[in-house]
């Protein structure tokens, strides 16, 4: 009798721990799968929105993972400072930076910013943000093309004194009832336009 229930037991405790190795085994790549599928969904949102700013036939590599690590600069705002390089026929022809304006009014705004090899914008977005919805969110292109005013802005045009909202003298719009926001984002632009500006060769030559 004794005998059985320990047999009894042996076996209880044999497929309770195949059923843990094999439910381990189970997570284990469940979690790989959707490690996976989330970073392919990221490089395709950030593959989108460099084309927002830069037509594919611009260039003919792959940007997303054509990159280039940059020392930290006090010009260049970003968590983790790094180039996504588009290339036509092997030479670089515009730099994808992503600095981001940490003075914005509800925190932090994310921006993508592409700069070509003659250090004009070939454009702007916002990825993320938290700014005020009616407010501060005209930023985004899908609300507002206040976004599309700096395609093929530069250090020259308007000249550097004069990138600031024209509440503070200078050339661009802010919203109604929320400079701030603009404030933000004209700041960070025309600093990473100086970084590139200090930065060139690093960014456009290998």
């Amino acid at each position: 009798m004794k005998q059985d229930l320990l047999k009894t037991i042996k076996i209880a405790v044999m497929v309770l721990l195949a059923f843990a190795v094999i439910s381990a085994g189970f997570l284990a790549a469940t979690k790989l799968v959707t490690k996976e599928k989330i970073a392919l969904n990221e490089k395709l949102t950030l593959l989108k929105n460099f084309n927002q700013v830069l037509p594919p036939d611009y260039y003919d590599n792959d940007p997303v993972n054509d990159i280039k690590p940059l020392k930290p600069n006090a010009l260049f705002s970003a968590k983790n400072p790094v180039a996504n390089l588009a290339r036509k026929e092997a030479k670089i022809v515009t730099v994808f930076l992503r600095p981001m304006a940490r003075d914005g009014y509800s925190g932090n705004i994310h921006l993508l910013l592409a700069v070509r090899r003659d250090k004009t914008l070939a454009g702007v977005r916002v990825l993320r943000h938290k700014e005020t919805p009616g407010l501060g969110d005209s930023i985004e292109v899908r609300k507002s093309p206040w976004v599309l005013d700096f395609n093929n802005k530069s250090l020259d045009n308007p000249q550097e004194k004069n990138w600031k909202v024209k509440k503070d003298g200078g050339s661009f719009d802010q919203f109604t009832g929320a400079t701030i926001t603009p404030r933000a984002i004209v700041k960070t632009i025309k600093s990473t336009l100086l970084y590139v500006e200090q930065n060139y060769q690093e960014l456009f030559y290998d």
